[in-house]
């Protein structure tokens, strides 16, 4: 390949964890969220997604999903509305996240990030376009209300629906659009089982009860 193809070829994009490498060595040791979306330039949107979502996937204490949901609503609430960049309410952009906490989240992300990186590429684009960010945006918001019920690990599998389309927005892949929308409807069915399930384990506790 001669020095003119060269250049002309586009060098693949960072991946998230290695840009999270970035910001957590050149960073000082707290970031507000308003600057943590500023170094992640393009990638603010879909990488605050799945930095949130990816909190949310872990088992949380019973009651603590609602306090880890409100960053998600509030980032997918925005991109509903098409806003250029992300913003934080003032007492929540200063909690920020710490170094450390980054730093956790690429050990644990690292790994199984370089082996699927190479599967995610910018394909169909339209469905990563301005007009379906913001529908993205909407089934997000959906799914964080319903990551915010708090019930026992109700809050797992739209959080991991949500990290899917972190992925898609940062990788530009409409295929993982699609992936992730039926991983979202999958999610709902599930915790529509597990309240279903829930309620029949109730009736029937309440019926021997009564015995």
């Amino acid at each position: 390949m001669d020095d003119t193809n060269r250049q002309n070829v586009s060098p693949r994009p960072l991946a998230l964890s290695q840009r999270l490498e970035q910001i957590v060595h050149d960073g000082p040791d707290r970031l507000t969220f308003t600057e943590l979306a500023a170094r992640l330039h393009s990638r603010a949107w879909g990488g605050l997604l799945f930095i949130f979502a990816a909190i949310n996937v872990l088992p949380l204490p019973p009651g603590t999903s609602v306090f880890f949901a409100i960053p998600l609503l509030i980032v997918s609430a925005q991109m509903i509305f098409g806003r250029a960049s992300p913003w934080f309410p003032g007492r929540i952009d200063r909690r920020g996240v710490k170094r450390s906490e980054l730093q956790r989240l690429i050990d644990k992300m690292g790994r199984v990030e370089a082996r699927v990186e190479r599967i995610f590429k910018p394909r169909l684009p339209g469905l990563t376009g301005p007009n379906a960010t913001r529908l993205i945006g909407l089934a997000c918001f959906l799914l964080s209300l319903v990551a915010a019920i708090p019930i026992p690990l109700f809050h797992v599998a739209p959080a991991a629906a949500i990290v899917l389309f972190g992925l898609a927005l940062i990788y530009r892949d409409g295929a993982l659009v699609v992936v992730a929308a039926i991983a979202a409807v999958l999610s709902l069915v599930l915790d529509a089982l597990i309240i279903g399930s829930g309620v029949v384990a109730l009736s029937y506790a309440r019926s021997w009860l009564n015995l």
